[in-house]
Protein backbone atom coordinates (compact mmCIF):
# COMPACT_ATOMS: atom_id res chain seq x y z
CA UNK A 1 0.00 0.00 0.00
CA UNK A 2 1.23 3.74 0.70
CA UNK A 3 4.28 4.74 1.93
CA UNK A 4 3.13 7.09 4.65
CA UNK A 5 3.47 5.03 7.70
CA UNK A 6 5.63 6.86 10.81
CA UNK A 7 9.53 5.52 10.58
CA UNK A 8 10.37 7.76 13.39
CA UNK A 9 12.97 9.28 11.15
CA UNK A 10 11.10 11.70 9.45
CA UNK A 11 10.81 15.30 9.53
CA UNK A 12 7.95 17.25 7.69
CA UNK A 13 8.75 17.09 4.00
CA UNK A 14 10.24 20.35 2.29
CA UNK A 15 7.13 20.80 0.31
CA UNK A 16 5.28 21.56 3.33
CA UNK A 17 7.89 24.06 4.69
CA UNK A 18 7.60 25.72 1.28
CA UNK A 19 4.18 26.16 1.34
CA UNK A 20 4.18 27.18 4.78
CA UNK A 21 6.63 30.25 4.34
CA UNK A 22 4.55 31.45 1.74
CA UNK A 23 0.68 30.99 3.39
CA UNK A 24 0.75 29.50 7.28
CA UNK A 25 3.44 31.91 8.29
CA UNK A 26 1.91 35.05 7.29
CA UNK A 27 -1.37 33.80 9.91
CA UNK A 28 1.55 32.31 12.27
CA UNK A 29 2.73 35.59 12.71
CA UNK A 30 -0.28 37.03 14.02
CA UNK A 31 0.14 34.55 17.09
CA UNK A 32 3.20 35.55 17.90
CA UNK A 33 3.87 36.71 21.63
CA UNK A 34 1.11 34.15 22.54
CA UNK A 35 1.66 30.36 24.25
CA UNK A 36 5.12 29.17 22.58
CA UNK A 37 4.88 30.97 19.25
CA UNK A 38 7.77 32.72 18.75
CA UNK A 39 9.35 34.89 15.96
CA UNK A 40 13.39 35.04 15.06
CA UNK A 41 14.50 37.82 13.08
CA UNK A 42 17.97 36.74 11.19
CA UNK A 43 20.09 38.48 8.53
CA UNK A 44 20.73 36.43 5.27
CA UNK A 45 23.64 35.05 4.77
CA UNK A 46 24.16 36.32 1.02
CA UNK A 47 21.42 39.00 0.58
CA UNK A 48 21.68 41.14 3.99
CA UNK A 49 18.13 41.42 4.43
CA UNK A 50 16.79 41.30 7.62
CA UNK A 51 14.02 38.50 8.02
CA UNK A 52 11.54 37.06 10.57
CA UNK A 53 10.43 33.73 10.62
CA UNK A 54 7.67 32.68 12.92
CA UNK A 55 8.83 29.35 14.99
CA UNK A 56 7.83 27.38 17.86
CA UNK A 57 10.29 28.53 20.80
CA UNK A 58 10.60 27.31 24.33
CA UNK A 59 12.70 29.01 27.24
CA UNK A 60 14.64 27.11 29.49
CA UNK A 61 16.35 29.52 31.77
CA UNK A 62 19.42 31.24 30.30
CA UNK A 63 18.68 28.95 27.14
CA UNK A 64 16.18 28.79 24.27
CA UNK A 65 15.44 25.51 22.34
CA UNK A 66 13.49 25.43 19.12
CA UNK A 67 12.49 21.99 17.10
CA UNK A 68 13.76 22.00 13.48
CA UNK A 69 10.23 20.74 12.06
CA UNK A 70 11.52 20.64 8.69
CA UNK A 71 14.95 19.30 9.44
CA UNK A 72 18.34 20.98 9.65
CA UNK A 73 18.40 22.60 5.70
CA UNK A 74 15.79 25.48 6.53
CA UNK A 75 17.23 29.15 5.45
CA UNK A 76 16.55 30.73 8.51
CA UNK A 77 19.02 27.77 10.64
CA UNK A 78 21.54 28.51 7.88
CA UNK A 79 21.29 32.03 8.70
CA UNK A 80 21.54 31.90 12.54
CA UNK A 81 24.15 29.35 12.17
CA UNK A 82 26.39 31.98 9.78
CA UNK A 83 25.77 34.61 12.18
CA UNK A 84 26.63 33.15 15.12
CA UNK A 85 23.19 34.08 16.48
CA UNK A 86 19.56 36.27 16.08
CA UNK A 87 17.27 37.80 17.84
CA UNK A 88 14.04 36.44 18.78
CA UNK A 89 10.53 37.85 20.22
CA UNK A 90 9.10 34.98 22.60
CA UNK A 91 6.51 36.37 25.09
CA UNK A 92 6.31 39.84 26.05
CA UNK A 93 10.38 39.81 25.79
CA UNK A 94 12.95 40.46 22.64
CA UNK A 95 16.01 38.07 23.10
CA UNK A 96 19.25 38.53 21.29
CA UNK A 97 20.53 34.60 20.96
CA UNK A 98 24.24 33.56 20.60
CA UNK A 99 26.21 30.49 20.37
CA UNK A 100 23.67 28.34 18.22
CA UNK A 101 24.22 25.00 18.28
CA UNK A 102 22.33 22.18 16.26
CA UNK A 103 21.70 18.86 18.79
CA UNK A 104 19.72 15.72 19.36
CA UNK A 105 16.41 16.15 20.34
CA UNK A 106 16.71 13.92 22.91
CA UNK A 107 19.04 15.62 24.36
CA UNK A 108 17.10 19.00 24.85
CA UNK A 109 13.38 16.58 25.74
CA UNK A 110 13.38 18.19 29.29
CA UNK A 111 13.33 21.67 28.11
CA UNK A 112 10.35 21.00 26.14
CA UNK A 113 6.34 21.07 27.83
CA UNK A 114 5.85 18.00 28.70
CA UNK A 115 2.46 18.16 26.48
CA UNK A 116 4.70 19.04 23.09
CA UNK A 117 6.86 16.03 23.62
CA UNK A 118 4.45 13.34 22.40
CA UNK A 119 3.73 16.17 19.02
CA UNK A 120 7.73 16.11 19.02
CA UNK A 121 8.02 12.72 18.55
CA UNK A 122 5.16 12.12 16.56
CA UNK A 123 6.04 14.12 13.40
CA UNK A 124 9.77 12.77 14.10
CA UNK A 125 11.59 15.86 15.00
CA UNK A 126 15.61 15.12 15.11
CA UNK A 127 16.81 18.13 15.92
CA UNK A 128 16.44 21.23 18.20
CA UNK A 129 18.80 24.24 17.93
CA UNK A 130 19.80 25.56 21.46
CA UNK A 131 20.86 28.94 21.84
CA UNK A 132 21.93 31.10 24.38
CA UNK A 133 20.34 34.27 25.37
CA UNK A 134 22.64 36.59 25.93
CA UNK A 135 20.11 39.84 26.45
CA UNK A 136 16.75 39.87 27.49
CA UNK A 137 14.55 43.34 26.84
CA UNK A 138 10.51 44.17 26.46
CA UNK A 139 8.62 43.52 23.57
CA UNK A 140 5.85 45.38 21.92
CA UNK A 141 2.98 45.04 24.54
Amino acid sequence: MGRCAYRGDMTLPLAVGRFNKRVTNKVMGRLVGFWTFAEIEHVGRRSGRTYRTPVNAFRDGDRVVVGLTYGREVDWLRNVLAADGCRMRLGRQVLDLGSPAVVPTADVQSALPVFTRPMVRLIGVRDCVRLTVLHTGRGPG
